[in-house]
């Protein structure tokens, strides 16, 4: 989680060696949360004209980001995401994860995956390593009532290192008698930015050491 940041600018080195691992925790989110994620490698070609010859000119693969149009599958998507982009890193990927700025048809074309396209995942091997993200403090996103739990400090501090639309942190953790809830800005990118935020809390927190409010 630390050593993740985000990375725009890509090799043009082909995902041969690690392909195989990708697409085997990708068919794991895919049970795990109902989805219909899609690796396209070296061809990725799902952004716009502005973005494609500029910004993203490099990007050679990425993840779709699909599944069933249901209420909570911005959500769903955004937690599974975040375990792949974790994944991604460890194999030793960059990555970054775009809400906007793509063909949605283009990439549900080029892909074939079903349901609706909420996201992409551009990845690859990084131009850089990219750089930390400037980051609210734990005190301005998050409350405890009473004296707050190690695992509750851990999560917060891993879900400060998640990636959120336009880098905004716009989210609160509130905990009380081992139970945690979480609040985002209404916004487009609220349901992606909750399903990201809370795979992170998880990491950091441990996921037996409490339970997310209804």
């Amino acid at each position: 989680m630390r050593t993740r940041h985000v990375v725009r600018q890509y090799l043009d080195t082909p995902l041969d060696d690690v392909a195989a691992a990708l697409l085997a925790r990708v068919e794991e989110a895919n049970a795990s949360h109902g989805t219909d994620i899609r690796l396209l490698a070296g061809s990725a070609r799902v952004f716009g004209p502005l973005w494609g010859t500029v910004r993203a000119r490099s990007v050679r693969n990425c993840l779709v980001m699909a599944g069933p149009d249901t209420p909570d599958l911005d959500e769903r998507l955004g937690h599974a995401g975040a375990g792949l982009m974790l994944a991604a890193q460890e194999l030793g990927l960059n990555t970054w994860w775009v809400g906007g700025t793509f063909s949605k048809r283009a990439a549900a074309r080029a892909s074939g995956a079903t349901g609706r396209v909420v996201a992409v995942v551009a990845l690859g091997y990084g131009a850089t390593q990219g750089t930390a993200h400037d980051s609210k403090r734990p005190e301005e996103v998050a409350s405890y009532e009473g004296e707050p739990p190690a695992w509750f400090t851990q999560g917060v501090e891993a879900a400060l290192l998640a990636p959120t639309a336009f880098g905004k942190q716009a989210f609160t953790l509130a905990g009380r008698d081992g139970e945690v809830m979480i609040t985002c800005e209404e916004g487009d990118y609220a349901g992606q930015d909750r399903g990201i935020v809370k795979y992170f809390f998880e990491v950091g927190a441990g996921r037996d050491n409490f339970r997310w409010a209804s």
